[in-house]
């Protein structure tokens, strides 16, 4: 699964000790040159400066990508950079909040569910896939085992709801640009072992670990994944 001389946008790259960090230095250490996205630039520079003082290819932007001329401007900022071709991107921007009973919950907590996990990657999306088809390339996007049939949604539906939607617009992406050469996958984790979930959760949860969720997202973005498209992978 090496990577050497591809362009990977990583977006929602987030704090220390999250999945973002643990994707990005893979990719990185595989000998990609990674754009990490997130919409703190401090968050996103942290998570550069690491990989650059390790010897790795890395590249900061901060950009909200709930806004469609904030995401035009940094596909601009990325077309400059790459020289209009991108090999991957992999979609982690997100996030998750307990809505409550449907009959008792907050339209707040739904229209950000929607927001922040759909908007950003359609958004995202619609902006670099000019830029994804001059490869022929692929996109992740990071759906939820709580997308997946039979997953016990109570009192989350709001977050459950987005990322079903996710799924959808996986597989529209994926229907449409078959004819390009480009592929859409999504995966579909459990519970991961971040440092946000075991504050909130405890350390001795269930969990899969962010090495593992970032190991299948490197194999949907390898050559060895080049007639996988359209699908929804578990990760547990």
């Amino acid at each position: 699964m090496e990577l050497a001389g591809r362009s990977v946008v990583l977006t929602g790259v987030g704090r220390e000790g999250q999945v973002g960090e643990a994707v990005a230095r893979a990719f990185a250490e595989r000998g990609a040159r990674v754009f990490l996205v997130d919409r703190q630039e401090s968050e996103a520079r942290a998570r550069g400066d690491a990989l650059l003082a390790a010897g790795l290819r890395a590249a900061s932007l901060a950009a909200d990508l709930t806004d469609a001329a904030a995401v035009d401007a940094l596909a601009a900022r990325l077309r400059e950079a790459t020289g209009g071709r991108i090999h991957a991107l992999v979609h982690l921007a997100g996030g998750f909040a307990m809505s409550g009973p449907v009959a008792e919950s907050d339209s707040d907590v739904w229209s950000r569910m929607f927001a922040i996990n759909v908007t950003t990657a359609f958004l995202t999306t619609r902006a670099l896939l000019p830029l994804i088809r001059a490869t022929r390339g692929t996109i992740v996007l990071f759906g939820s085992e709580a997308a997946l049939p039979g997953a016990r949604v109570a009192e989350m539906s709001a977050y459950a709801a987005a990322k079903s939607a996710l799924l959808t617009l996986m597989q529209a992406i994926a229907q449409e640009e078959r004819v390009n050469g480009v592929r859409a996958n999504a995966l579909a984790p459990a519970a991961i072992r971040t440092a946000a979930n075991v504050a909130s959760m405890g350390s001795d949860a269930e969990y899969v670990t962010r090495e593992a969720v970032a190991e299948v997202a490197l194999w949907l973005c390898s050559d060895g994944a080049r007639a996988v498209t359209g699908q929804v992978v578990r990760v547990r």
